[in-house]
């Protein structure tokens, strides 16, 4: 499967930090992880921890840990050139998947946004 050039240009360190809400629409995962819809379901498939909440009619909403999940998952495939299956493998050495230093980056760039709305 060839992924789209342009999702694979924005590194994991660049991506917009995730609005402090409950749920997430597809849509909205989709541009903050920087992955088309159909990719997002396509890795649910493949991705086990991946589970986000149906809802009426089906429709999926996404919380925080999935966004902090798809953004391990687009930086492995994307960034670090792992396959489906080596990213599903080292996920499933560390639990979640998601590294303290990837949490203290995406801290650190909400943490920048928030001085720099003060800032103004």
């Amino acid at each position: 499967m060839s992924h789209d050039p342009e999702s694979t240009e924005v590194k994991v360190s660049e991506l917009p930090p995730i609005p402090s809400k409950r749920y997430f629409t597809i849509g909205e995962v989709s541009t903050l992880c920087v992955v088309k819809p159909h990719v997002l379901r396509y890795w649910e498939q493949e991705f086990a921890q991946l589970k986000p909440v149906t809802r009426r009619g089906n429709r999926r909403y996404y919380q925080q840990h999935d966004i902090k999940l798809i953004r391990k998952i687009r930086g492995l495939l994307y960034e670090e050139g792992f396959t489906i299956s080596g990213a599903r493998h080292r996920l499933g050495k560390k639990g979640q998947g998601v590294s303290a230093k990837a949490d203290i980056s995406e801290v650190r760039r909400e943490l920048e946004t928030l001085l720099k709305a003060i800032s103004k």
